[in-house]
């Protein structure tokens, strides 16, 4: 058999580790997503964006869509709000923050379900796809979290929250968890894009162009120069000598 010279040996070498980073890299970028889509979903689906304090006038909390505020008298939580029914969200800038973050939210949803496609596509695409998705669910985030408080100053709000309530001013209220998930979230998707570009940037480097491999799926053998065995350097021998 033919040697390898030492820089086909180190290219080999460093195919396979590079081949192996990226696929640890890349079945770690598939679980933060799927975690993320889970957070999205919570997040969503939650009421815990604002919500009473001690100081006040009545206890609730208030969500994307759906809202709970407690009776003067009996104290008892009343609630209202669906995703379906528009006329019960209690502002136009609640309706429009859970446009966005649900757009988001099936946006990453759907990026979970692009997981299939590469079993069928060019992982580099696939993940480019993934990506502008998760960068599209960034924008979609930002702007459902900035356009949220711009629904403080409806009745309802102010109900629980007392009358110094106002755009982008909570009063007495405080900010649940919710809301904050949902901020973490803005940075999360971002990461996860700016990954899934790096992983489908670099399915195509994988080696420099002297050590490419032609054929997928088949193991990676460097450029080899075939010699003469020594039974076929005795018959050139002899035709050469006749």
């Amino acid at each position: 058999m033919a040697k390898m010279l030492p820089a086909q040996e180190a290219a080999k070498i460093y195919h396979t580790n590079y081949v192996r980073n990226a696929r640890a890299m890349g079945v770690l970028w598939a679980l933060f997503t799927l975690c993320f889509a889970v957070i999205m979903v919570v997040t969503f689906i939650q009421p815990y964006w604002i919500g009473d304090s001690i100081d006040t006038p009545q206890a609730g909390y208030f969500g994307l869509y759906s809202y709970c505020i407690g009776n003067a008298l009996t104290g008892e939580l009343i609630c209202k709000g669906s995703p379906l029914d528009f006329g019960t969200i209690p502002s136009s800038a609640f309706k429009t923050a859970m446009f966005f973050v649900g757009i988001s939210t099936f946006l990453i949803i759907g990026c979970i379900l692009c997981f299939s496609l590469f079993f069928f596509c060019n992982a580099a695409t696939v993940y480019k796809v993934c990506a502008w998705m998760q960068l599209a669910a960034c924008a979609g985030l930002s702007i459902g979290c900035l356009l949220y408080p711009d629904g403080w100053d409806s009745p309802e709000v102010k109900r629980m929250c007392g009358e110094k309530t106002d755009k982008y001013t909570l009063g007495v209220c405080t900010v649940r968890w919710a809301y904050i998930l949902c901020i973490i979230g803005i940075l999360d998707a971002l990461i996860l894009s700016f990954l899934a570009f790096v992983l489908g940037n670099r399915q195509d480097n994988l080696l420099p162009s002297d050590f490419q491999v032609e054929n997928k799926g088949k193991p990676f053998f460097p450029h080899r120069r075939t010699y003469p065995s020594h039974n076929q350097n005795s018959k050139e021998g002899q035709k050469n000598y006749r």
